[in-house]
């Protein structure tokens, strides 16, 4: 579950902006983890390398070296369409009446389907099962003689959610959904070079400064006459009043040291945890965090109770993705891979708090492991509402039948998954931590109630 694409894209001549992109994408790391792709232009000539695994897996000083030019787009891969194959991975790249045009994308097209028919009765052959090579033919067969006029007719079709970095022979663009349902900032590296990013966090590694987040429906180019951004998104139209930029980016997507909507992540995710504490006290020994998404929450919840935070999960922070999978044994072993207990529990009762509870498979092994590791009392709190509903906005949030809320009572699930006592941050009160009060948010996972229509039937897997 729980992961979204990460993109990125910059303009720097005379730096060697392939090394920088790799750098960048290192920092996005945790918005995916299945692949990864850096495409470069050099005097309009593209260079492209992708693979699949981490981005220290996919890149190396002997294919970095190739990547040649004063442009480029990067993008580091997880799943919510298409399965995990190498066609899949992007950026995609193609040659068009306007030269190349390469795309990295984040988020999901609600109304893939019906794009993807249209271009295949026009004859136009895919060779994915990712909605992002749709925008890509989508962009290449676009109105217009230009890039800035195929983008703005794009954005005319396209339904749902995409914030997308885009390579030309010349220039470098970041379009996002009249939504905002996917972060994309901007950033300013020396004297002549910008760069785009999914996140801000991604500035700091490369010596660039954080500048601005971008607009919901706003487009920015990057060439050679620096910054030029526009309004696409109608001022009269539903999303003018109504933004929907993804709740669970402050809970849980986004790095702690990012910022969205001017405010700090990790400072929001505390308020989150001391809300969770009001809402749901308990009477303990210990607040302990799951590493490393839920300990911001945790200090939160400390701070706010007067007990005492402290650390009782060891995480292995080497495990990331790998090609050598486990035997069954191991599998079996489950979240002990990932997770190993300080042996001072003993007598203890332990206040375990996680960011959300998504299908319940790994909340009741980590409950086992405190116990086994001597907590007299585990009493669980979940610093987001029960997650009812699946997402259709770039999120594997799995289908609704697997999310145990959509299955079980708050009291179900805390027998399920084996704590004393269970307890999950209000929408209310979710709302009163995160900016706007929650207004300008998607909460669809939470609520049901999806800010554009769905297709249903659409999903991970359903062009394979």
């Amino acid at each position: 579950m729980k992961e979204a694409c990460g993109v990125f894209g910059i303009y720097a001549p005379g730096v060697d902006v392939a090394r920088l992109t790799f750098f960048a994408l290192y920092a996005l790391q945790h918005r995916g983890q299945e692949s990864a792709g850096i495409c470069t232009s050099e005097r309009g000539v593209a260079h492209l390398h992708k693979g699949l695994g981490l981005v220290s897996q996919v890149f190396n000083e002997d294919n970095l070296h190739l990547l040649r030019g004063d442009l480029a787009i990067g993008h580091t891969r997880y799943s919510t369409t298409g399965s995990v194959k190498l066609l899949n991975a992007q950026p995609y790249l193609i040659e068009t009446a306007l030269g190349l045009l390469a795309i990295a994308h984040n988020g999901n097209l609600t109304n893939t389907p019906t794009l993807r028919r249209d271009l295949l009765q026009r004859g136009v052959g895919l060779t994915s099962s990712s909605d992002s090579e749709v925008i890509t033919q989508m962009l290449a067969g676009a109105a217009g003689d230009t890039w800035d006029a195929r983008i703005a007719d794009f954005m005319r079709r396209a339904q749902g959610a995409y914030s997308l970095t885009i390579l030309t022979r010349d220039a470098v663009y970041a379009v996002r959904d009249p939504w905002g349902f996917r972060p994309l900032c901007l950033g300013k590296l020396n004297d002549s070079g910008w760069v785009l990013a999914s996140e801000s966090c991604a500035f700091g590694p490369i010596g660039a400064d954080f500048v601005r987040e971008l607009e919901p429906g706003e487009i920015v180019r990057l060439d050679a006459n620096g910054v030029t951004s526009w309004q696409t998104r109608d001022q009269n139209s539903d999303t003018a009043e109504h933004a929907a930029l993804c709740i669970f980016e402050y809970v849980y997507f986004a790095r702690p040291d990012s910022i969205l909507e001017g405010h700090s992540v990790h400072n929001v995710r505390r308020k989150m945890g001391r809300q969770l504490a009001r809402e749901h006290p308990a009477e303990a020994d210990i607040v302990i965090g799951v590493p490393d998404s839920a300990t911001a929450h945790a200090i939160g919840y400390a701070y706010e109770s007067g007990i005492p935070f402290g650390e009782a999960l060891i995480k292995n922070r080497y495990i990331g993705r790998t090609f050598i999978q486990p035997d069954q044994r191991m599998r079996d072993l489950g979240v002990a891979i990932k997770y190993n207990p300080l042996a001072d529990l003993k007598g203890e009762r332990v206040v375990l708090v996680d960011d959300s509870i998504v299908r319940g498979t790994t909340s009741g092994p980590i409950v086992a492991l405190l116990r086994q590791a001597g907590a007299k009392e585990v009493h669980m709190r979940v610093a987001s509402p029960p997650i009812r509903y699946p997402c259709f906005m770039g999120v594997d949030m799995a289908r609704q039948e697997q999310l145990i809320a959509a299955n079980m009572s708050v009291d179900e699930i805390a027998a399920h998954i084996g704590v004393d006592s269970l307890g999950y941050l209000s929408i209310e009160g979710l709302r009163s931590v995160v900016p706007f009060d929650g207004t300008r948010h998607c909460q669809a996972c939470f609520t049901g109630d999806y800010p554009v229509g769905v297709d249903e039937s659409f999903g991970k897997g359903m062009f394979e």
